[in-house]
């Protein structure tokens, strides 16, 4: 998987040159404080603690509460999720439960998958909605995948076998995760105190473009 360096340096001097701290400049720490991210990153690893996913209709409502307090995600979809995942069954309940627990603790495939499926049922398996909790509860490790964004930097970087589609994948998310965090490996340390800040410094910077 090949990375253009030269593309990224061209970004990350443009918008060093305007944000010389990165994401500890003033006007950046304020939008960080809007988008509530040291928030968020505490209520994920205070409700995604192995305990939790004993009480799986306990671990559910925190979930639907950590996607519908994120900014990440648009309004409209927060009501429908919330009502679609209080209507669930018990055995549902327990599927979306265990494929979070997976997705963290054992085999990440099979968690994303049994996600996808649960929330395929109610038209609600997007991408935003599938990578949200994960991005809040591993913030260096994980990535929230915005459609935009994504195809934006997609399109500049003309990554060869990545291609994005509607539809969530887990092949799709494991490839772009480790892209996203092999370029941040190349970029100034203040562009990533989160992989949603370095995409979000990515989304800046191909926004002036």
């Amino acid at each position: 998987m090949d990375l253009d360096i030269k593309k990224l340096k061209q970004l990350e001097s443009s918008f060093l040159s305007i944000y010389p701290d990165g994401f500890q400049h003033p006007q950046l720490k304020e939008i960080g404080k809007k988008m509530k991210s040291e928030q968020m990153f505490l209520l994920a690893e205070e409700s995604f603690t192995k305990e939790k996913f004993e009480e799986p209709s306990e671990l559910v409502k925190a979930m639907v509460k950590i996607i519908t307090r994120s900014p990440l995600i648009s309004l409209f979809e927060k009501p429908k999720l919330r009502d679609y995942v209080e209507s669930l069954s018990k055995k549902d309940k327990e599927t979306l439960s265990n494929g979070l627990y997976e997705f963290f603790y054992g085999k990440e495939e099979l968690g994303f998958n049994l996600q996808l499926d649960v929330l395929h049922k109610g038209k609600l398996a997007k991408w935003s909605i599938m990578t949200v909790c994960p991005t809040y509860f591993r913030p260096k490790k994980e990535i929230f995948v915005k459609p935009t964004t994504t195809k934006d930097i997609l399109a500049y970087f003309q990554i060869p076998d990545l291609e994005y589609k509607p539809t969530p994948s887990y092949e799709f998310y494991k490839k772009y995760r480790t892209w996203i965090n092999k370029m941040k490996t190349h970029a100034d340390s203040s562009l990533s105190p989160s992989n949603a800040a370095f995409s979000g410094f990515l989304m800046m910077s191909l926004g002036k473009k």
